[in-house]
């Protein structure tokens, strides 16, 4: 198997657990669009080639300092998570001129989900572990292909993902849309909380 085929299945693999990336995708995609929720998930793939990039290019500064201070940058996503839980709470269900007015706003769509994927930066050491696995060497074609490999894997699980949610989107009504962003307020609140746990527990 090829070291681009290992890493387009490490990284669907990566990406296909149900956290608050997804959480997020799906809220997106129902609300905005299958565009828009794609667009959320391809911030997370960003920002896992980032870190394995780290990883497979062997920059040991870089990741000893993200490890290093990884409780502190935990902490800063855990109040990210919180913040989100809270603006989506109080998000409004909004109509499809609303929603129009809002298309080109990518950018901001991107860069929730690439920052609050960088608060992690544990993901290294995953990817580390990957890498000393596969027996590859940093800084080598393979390496690099995997890198790839991971960020085509992760955007084609966002693709499939927001793409499926996306057919259920005109079935839905503004009431459960509205009942939607509650659940999804609540389960990002759920992360949150015990992402401060976590780094409560770090820190002391």
């Amino acid at each position: 198997m090829s070291p681009l085929i290992k890493g387009i299945i490490l990284g669907f693999s990566i990406a296909a657990p149900v956290g608050p990336i997804g959480v997020l995708c799906i809220r997106k995609t129902l609300n905005q669009g299958s565009f828009f929720g794609f667009i959320s998930g391809i911030g997370a793939a960003t920002a896992d080639a980032i870190y394995g990039s780290v990883a497979a290019l062997g920059i040991t500064i870089v990741s000893q300092f993200l490890l290093s201070q990884s409780t502190w940058i935990n902490l800063f996503g855990a109040v990210f998570l919180l913040f989100l839980a809270y603006r989506t709470f109080k998000a409004p269900v909004r109509n499809n001129i609303e929603m129009a007015n809002e298309r080109m706003n990518y950018l901001r769509t991107f860069t929730t989900t690439f920052f609050l994927t960088l608060t992690n930066p544990l993901t290294i050491v995953s990817f580390i572990g990957i890498f000393a696995g596969m027996e590859i060497g940093p800084v080598s074609k393979s390496s690099v292909n995997i890198v790839l490999g991971v960020f085509l894997g992760s955007a084609l699980w966002w693709l499939l993902l927001s793409t499926i949610v996306g057919l259920f989107r005109q079935m839905i009504s503004n009431r459960t849309m509205k009942l939607i962003n509650m659940i999804s307020s609540l389960i990002l609140l759920g992360f949150g909380v015990y992402s401060v746990y976590k780094a409560y527990t770090g820190l002391f």
